[in-house]
């Protein structure tokens, strides 16, 4: 039987339990990523003290509590304190996280002493469209495994704070690598797993997971979505149905769900306005209907979906340049993009894909002034559209060891100092020679360096300035997580034009043990455009 036939012949019927299982919570907080699919639903579940009868149910409870930074760490009265309790024999919550401290270098109590939802916020409130280093440093944050923080007993909080904010930045990798690593049971965690899945081409997979796991449900949308995409054609028209007659499914969605399970019953007919927010299941639906939209104007994170074997090159290159402006992507993954293939096209991302495999044969060659040539080709081609500092980490390896003409010393320094060999760089005199200010800034000392170009003076006293005390005793304090947050916000603050907010931002960095970040930053702060 044809699917359409199926769709129109299906009883508009539905049980009360199926409608009660289905109903959306009013009351769920709307997540921190506006354009997350309904995918799932289940209400909040509050954690709740255990049942105590006798004479125990008379002494009463209080509730805990998280006290203000202003807190005197010792009490004022020899009253009992207020401790945190949880139930025993209820295992203690574990750090979640991909890289260890001793891989990140930051310490295990990164976050045990801030307050979960605070520090939630915090991160949420970071810029990603700032410079590579401080990008780099919020992803390194979002994926360190560190012990849980403060009013988050399930560690779950925190936890979607930071795979929110790999969304934010398109790191759907790192996401995807953290979300395996926490508990599947948690609705708003597979949520994003579910859209994660749906962005890199692994819906499938996401619909299998989504029917094997009892403890969330599926909306009626995604429900649909999944059946049809497991073959179930006929169980999905009749789910489609049903939530029409129950208002579980609007009429723009019944719509959409309607034209996805066939879409020849609406040949000849206008195409359909994509909602707003756009999420990834409409993405995938509007694909699937043979209306594709553009990530264009879409979130980063969506840039994923046009990285696909089956998308046209020009829009695989787009896509990974917006991804690798924000450290979303590796180095090598955005050069092999750029010499998948030879440009037949000129102008745009092909010129770059041109600067990018003439670099390659100029190095396999050996050629000096041909190496400088198309370093200086690709710098003029790369630094405008921001992804200088990925391809200086790709390349860095090779020019550092390649014999280059001393007319491209100048630009030959600059690559290598935007990359992770800056420190080696700048002791080479035939580069150093070309920027002293530069070369003294990388070692971590430009205080005896003449600071001629107008970036120069505030990082020279950014590097002899004192940290902000408030963020230091903070870090002392038991909360370095939250100080690195803040400083982040100050850095930035800096960035936007507060010479002052710059300054203290960046030695406070280094007092926070920061120094590669910030050395890292104020190399691309005083050479990016």
């Amino acid at each position: 039987m044809r699917r359409g036939a199926t769709l129109a012949a299906v009883a508009l019927i539905a049980s009360a339990p199926l409608a009660a299982q289905e109903a959306a919570d009013p009351n769920a907080p709307l997540s921190a990523i506006d354009w997350l699919s309904q995918s799932v639903e289940q209400p909040e579940t509050l954690a709740v003290a255990p049942r105590v009868t006798g004479t125990e149910a008379t002494r009463g409870s209080r509730p805990t509590r998280v006290p203000p930074r202003d807190e005197a760490p010792v009490s004022g009265s020899a009253a009992p304190p207020t401790v945190t309790v949880q139930p025993l024999g209820v295992p203690a919550p574990r750090a979640v996280g991909l890289l260890a401290p001793e891989t990140t270098g930051l310490p295990a109590n990164l976050w045990s002493g801030s307050d979960a939802d605070l520090l939630g916020t915090l991160l949420m409130a970071q810029d990603i469209d700032t410079l590579p280093a401080l990008q780099e440093l919020v992803i390194t944050l979002a994926i360190a495994k560190a012990d849980p923080a403060l009013g988050d007993p399930s560690n779950l909080t925190l936890l979607r704070a930071r795979v929110d904010i790999l969304l934010k930045t398109g790191a759907l990798e790192q996401a995807l690598a953290l979300l395996s690593a926490a508990p599947t049971e948690d609705a708003a965690l597979f949520r994003r797993y579910f859209d994660v899945a749906l962005l890199t081409g692994d819906e499938n997979d996401a619909c299998r997971a989504l029917k094997s796991t009892p403890d969330v449900a599926p909306t009626p949308s995604a429900r649909v979505f999944c059946l049809a995409r497991l073959g179930d054609w006929s169980a999905a028209a009749l789910t489609l149905n049903t939530g029409q007659a129950l208002g579980d499914i609007d009429a723009e969605t019944g719509a959409l769900l309607s034209r996805f399970l066939d879409p020849e019953l609406f040949e000849g007919e206008a195409a359909l306005t994509p909602p707003a927010p756009v999420t990834p299941l409409a993405f995938r639906m509007f694909e699937a209907i043979g209306e594709p939209l553009t990530t264009r104007n879409l979130p980063r994170a969506f840039s994923h979906a046009d990285l696909r074997p089956n998308v046209g090159w020009k829009a695989q290159l787009e896509a990974a340049e917006r991804l690798a402006r924000s450290t979303a992507i590796s180095p090598n993954a955005l050069v092999g993009l750029y010499s998948d293939r030879v440009p037949s096209a000129s102008g745009g991302v092909f010129e770059r894909a041109k600067a990018v495999i003439s670099l390659q044969n100029a190095l396999a060659e050996g050629d000096a002034d041909r190496i400088g040539a198309a370093a200086s080709d690709l710098w003029d081609q790369a630094t405008p559209v921001g992804v200088a500092v990925p391809l200086a980490q790709h390349f860095a390896p090779a020019l550092e060891a390649a014999e280059v003409s001393a007319d491209h010393h100048d630009v030959l320094f600059k690559w290598l100092l935007l990359s992770d060999r800056y420190d080696t760089a700048a002791l080479r005199p035939d580069l150093a020679a070309t920027d002293p200010f530069l070369a003294a800034l990388a070692t971590g000392d430009p205080s005896g360096a003449l600071p001629l170009k107008p970036a120069y003076p505030v990082l020279q006293e950014a590097f002899r300035a004192d940290a902000s005390p408030d963020l230091t005793d903070l870090a002392a304090s038991g909360k370095p997580g939250e100080a690195i947050l803040r400083t982040l916000a100050t850095v930035q603050q800096g960035l936007e034009g507060d010479r002052i907010a710059l300054r203290e931002g960046l030695a406070t960095l280094r007092a926070l043990g920061l120094e590669d970040v910030a050395r890292r930053s104020a190399l691309q702060y005083a050479i990016l455009p």
